[in-house]
């Protein structure tokens, strides 16, 4: 049985050398699988992305899908050896791309920061890095543990996360963003909710005693100074009202989450 057991190791690793060996060129329609391939130095591999990669700027990687849409023509134009994509891309996109007989390996947008990890390793894996990978995400667990530690004890502040204005958009369970207040020792104003989408009236009955706005450009700050213009509001008592990066915590990876957390704690105590 453990005979068996060595062979079905051995075949399962021999599979993902040759899977890596294979993935020469990929097309990344998700920012935080093109960030996760520079973390592993395998950003060599990258012929396309999206327009809100960070990384396409810089080095000029050719842009092939936007917010909205993907040029589909321009995948086929590149020859990739597979397109990584996400839940966030329509599935309508994701058939036309099978069906031109491309390879699509697409993951489901994370709804936890363990599986911000799990998938981070995934992809190394694809690429041949997956003991990389895991030696990155076992460094920032570490981390994760002493931020978490470093907490005051018996403080539990109200929090609200705003990741959109037009409509109202707030952190709710089931997501990655909610383990953001959770880690950092805060209560999520909207843990009752199942939907996102919420009005201002609702946030001023919470009262929550810190804001998050996700940074939106120069809304973002209308959106503080608005906040801030309810004078009965705790947050804007103690004016504990704070814009985050948006790359950071919107598209994290294991070291990007934990960075964003980071800079959190430290505005919230």
């Amino acid at each position: 049985m453990k005979r068996i057991y060595s062979v079905l190791i051995v075949l399962l690793v021999c599979q993902l050398v040759s899977q890596a060996q294979e993935v020469k060129r990929i097309v990344s329609l998700v920012p935080w699988v093109t960030k996760s391939l520079y973390l592993m130095g395998e950003q060599h591999r990258l012929v396309g992305c999206t327009s809100y990669c960070p990384a396409e700027a810089s080095d000029h990687i050719p842009v092939v899908a936007n917010a909205m849409s993907v040029n589909i023509e321009k995948v086929l134009t590149l020859k990739p050896d597979v397109v990584i994509a996400s839940s966030l891309n329509k599935p309508e996109t994701i058939d036309n791309l099978r069906k031109l007989g491309i390879k699509v390996v697409s993951q489901p947008y994370p709804k936890s920061y363990e599986e911000i990890c799990s998938y981070f390793i995934q992809i190394g894996e694809l690429v041949g890095q997956g003991s990389k990978a895991k030696e990155i995400v076992a460094v920032q667990k570490a981390r994760l543990a002493r931020l978490k530690a470093s907490i005051p004890a018996g403080k539990h502040p109200k929090v609200f996360i705003q990741i959109g204005a037009k409509p109202l958009f707030c952190a709710v369970p089931d997501t990655f963003m909610e383990d953001f207040i959770q880690f950092s020792g805060g209560t999520n104003i909207s843990e009752e909710l199942k939907l996102g989408s919420v009005t201002r009236e609702y946030v001023l009955k919470q009262d929550p005693d810190i804001i998050f706005i996700v940074t939106m450009g120069i809304v973002a700050q209308e959106e503080k100074d608005n906040w801030l213009s309810y004078k009965a509001l705790s947050a804007s008592k103690t004016r504990k009202i704070f814009i985050l990066d948006a790359d950071k915590t919107c598209s994290p990876t294991p070291i990007l989450f934990v960075d964003a957390l980071e800079e959190m704690i430290k505005l919230m105590y």
